[in-house]
């Protein structure tokens, strides 16, 4: 039986300021370009003010990327490009600078973080920094056995809340979150259909690395195998991650909860990081508030939880690759929209009349 409550986080959640809000949208009215001139910039700035308590809203001066890292059993049923077991070298990749969100966050001057839940690789292979919150040496294959125990599933939420916390205390504004796994998306399609009652074929998507028909074909027969698992724990949020999530995911879902507990906003990046959320607003359903959907990634899955949360991705076509850059493509919109809504001058007759 687990020690851990996730009710809690129910009465811990607040929505962000909705009279802040308010108060951002009559600042709007007054500033030199009409109301709904500037599209989507609009909403973006006043979700912000919201999330920040601020008018006009402040400059996000701080983001960064945090990546949540791991190996799933699952891909060993060769539901992935990529061969099971190697999340690791992205892992190297992204900290040598050669992956696309490593390219982007370099540009962007944002820090890129990684935390390793559960790489299949000796530890000592990797940062100290990387690996400190690591619960176990990849996630079962939750076709036919639970990807953690529930010992090590509530390891990883308290690791993910940690970090949501370590980053909070550091003074980060915004974070923009992802995943690099391999076989996380399989994982991350069985959460979406348990949690919308679909069937697997809805939300059985292609990958960052396109896999071809008799891939996805296993994929999908992957995913139904981990349904039949998933429907009888779906009404205990940690032991569904338990039984077929992952240590990175249950730690993204402890990330996210606790996020929104310190009021830091987040921007979702692709499929995995949609189910995380998923699974978090059925613990707390003020959370999704404090996120924000980055980008249409194409995955079917990423689709359906965003349409279940009311979530609207900022750009509607993204990218697929994962790992934070299609959030990260969307963080200078944020910061844009940031700018705009304070820095704007009031119409000149409204000045006047004060």
């Amino acid at each position: 039986m687990s020690s851990l409550n996730l009710d809690d986080f129910t009465d811990l959640i607040e929505r962000p300021d909705g009279g802040v809000r308010r108060d951002a949208e009559e600042h709007r009215a007054r500033l030199v370009v009409p109301p709904g001139s500037l599209g989507r910039l609009d909403d973006l700035g006043e979700w912000l003010a919201a999330a920040q308590s601020s008018v006009p809203v402040r400059p996000v001066e701080r983001p960064r990327v945090v990546l949540f890292a791991g190996d799933h059993g699952i891909a060993g049923r060769e539901v992935s490009a990529r061969p099971a077991g190697t999340a690791v070298e992205l892992v190297r990749d992204v900290l040598e600078g050669g992956r696309p969100v490593s390219v982007l966050a370099r540009r962007l001057d944002v820090p890129v973080r990684v935390v390793d839940m559960a790489l299949d690789c000796d530890p000592a292979s990797l940062p100290e920094d990387v690996v400190r919150h690591r619960v176990r040496r990849g996630s079962g294959s939750i076709d036919v056995e639970d990807a953690l125990t529930l010992e090590e599933a509530e390891a990883a939420f308290r690791a993910g809340t940690a970090v949501a916390d370590e980053e909070a205390d550091s003074g980060t504004d915004l974070v923009v979150l992802g995943d690099v796994s391999v076989g996380g998306t399989t994982a991350a399609g069985t959460l979406v259909a348990a949690l919308c009652g679909t069937d697997a074929s809805v939300v059985t998507g292609r990958g960052g690395l396109p896999i071809d028909d008799l891939a996805w074909m296993r994929k999908c027969a992957a995913i139904r195998d981990a349904l039949r698992r998933a429907r009888p724990v779906l009404g205990d949020q940690l032991r569904l991650l338990a039984t077929v999530g992952g240590a990175d995911l249950t730690a993204m879902t402890g990330f996210l909860l606790q996020s929104a507990v310190r009021k830091v906003p987040v921007l979702l990046d692709g499929v995995v990081t949609a189910a995380c959320a998923l699974v978090a607003q059925r613990v707390a359903f003020r959370a999704p508030d404090w996120w924000l959907a980055s980008h249409a990634s194409g995955e079917p899955g990423q689709a359906k939880a965003l349409d279940r949360m009311a979530l609207e991705p900022v750009l509607p076509r993204g990218v697929a690759v994962g790992e934070g850059a299609g959030a990260l493509l969307a963080l200078p919109l944020v910061q844009a929209a940031a700018a705009l809504a304070a820095e704007l001058p009031v119409r000149r007759e409204l000045v006047k009349d004060a």
